[in-house]
């Protein structure tokens, strides 16, 4: 994995020397991660022409799901309060010869470059952008595999809570149990606060579940995910609970399953991002739904949540190969619920079989 590290490290030194930047500063949690693997909380990366330095505010944790750093990245640890990490490697970088720093202004506070400025003032500043956030949009086999085993751990969860008892539990209790179901099944933790929601709540996007109590006739709508060694995955599902669905539930359910069904075909190297939403909108939409419809049909996942690609009306760029992304239509209706299913695939081109589907818990209309 040395070597995997090493070559992200190359990628971003050859842009920024491309840029006329003799050295970088990566101070994104995320991105320190993707170059230099595992990092005590706090640690920046520095990037100068000789051996890669990652500054750290205290030794690495021992924790087994962080894992260590990268061996071939050497440590600077500083001493207790030591200060700021981040103000500590630009200091290290005009000790080491260099005249310019790329750093990341869109994860910088104000007061923080401020203070990078004022240690180091023979230090030119120049804007690293989202170098490396783009460098992460396409992932490697190794990632694939973190996100499939993560997506298997959030499956078993879901899975074992459809096989209990519902009715009479709270929102806020199955969000709970789930949450721990996951760690049970070997998740470092959730992908992100589990949602839950019933009756008038269900289908609303980014739900926070609340002390109301499943009840018989609800649409029942879970959100969860689960992290596997730093990378997030998603899953939405949407039952009923009850021996029987309404009319109105089973139309809204196919429905949204047939705009969720077009967004996952038209996933393909190639394919224009704002394409694929529009494959899914459409279908919610010439059924009268546009104004009920969430503002994307879905994101990238990785190290982060919504990671970049976006798939939304005003989305730019086109898919590539290897790139994981929810597919997530819903339908929510003020007063009487709604329905949200959530995918994770990998775009993958039609000769290796297409879109690679992670999460494979049924999208059947479950009574429960």
């Amino acid at each position: 994995m040395s070597e995997v590290y090493a070559n992200r490290r190359s990628r971003l030194r050859d842009h920024v020397n491309a840029a006329g930047t003799a050295a970088a500063l990566v101070t994104r949690p995320a991105n320190v991660r993707y170059l230099a693997a595992a990092a005590p909380q706090g640690s920046v990366l520095l990037l100068g022409g000789g051996e890669d330095l990652l500054v750290c505010a205290g030794p690495p944790d021992e924790r087994p799901y962080e894992g260590r750093p990268d061996e071939s990245v050497r440590l600077h640890v500083l001493p207790v309060n030591g200060g700021d990490t981040a103000v500590a490697a630009a200091g290290v970088a005009l000790a080491q010869g260099a005249d310019s720093l790329a750093i990341e202004e869109h994860h910088l506070t104000v007061s923080r470059h401020r203070a990078l400025a004022s240690v180091a003032p023979g230090l030119r500043l120049t804007d690293l952008g989202g170098a490396v956030e783009q460098l992460r949009v396409v992932k490697d086999e190794e990632e694939i595999s973190c996100l499939r085993i993560g997506a298997e751990i959030a499956d078993q969860a879901l899975g074992e809570l459809l096989e209990s008892i519902l009715v009479g539990r709270t929102e806020r209790h199955l969000a709970l149990e789930l949450e721990r179901r996951l760690v049970d099944h070997g998740a470092d933790g959730p992908a992100f606060p589990t949602s839950v929601a019933t009756g008038p709540h269900a289908g609303r996007r980014g739900h926070r579940p609340t002390d109301r109590r499943v009840e018989e006739g609800d649409f029942l709508s879970v959100c969860l995910g689960a992290t596997y060694r730093g990378y997030r995955c998603e899953i939405g599902r949407t039952f009923v609970i009850g021996t029987s669905p309404a009319d109105w539930q089973i139309e809204l359910y196919d429905l949204v399953f047939a705009a969720q069904r077009a967004g996952r075909e038209s996933l393909a190297p190639g394919a224009a991002c704002r394409d694929v939403d529009r494959a899914a909108r459409q279908v919610l939409d010439s059924a009268g739904y546009a104004e009920a419809l969430p503002p994307l049909t879905g994101h990238g996942v990785g190290l982060e949540m919504e990671e970049d690609p976006q798939l939304a009306p005003s989305a730019m760029g086109k898919l590539d190969a290897c790139v994981p992304v929810t597919v997530e239509p819903g339908v929510h209706l003020p007063g009487r619920g709604g329905v949200r299913i959530d995918d994770t695939l990998v775009v993958r081109p039609e000769a290796d079989g297409g879109p690679e589907l992670l999460t494979i818990t049924t999208k059947e209309l479950l009574a429960l």
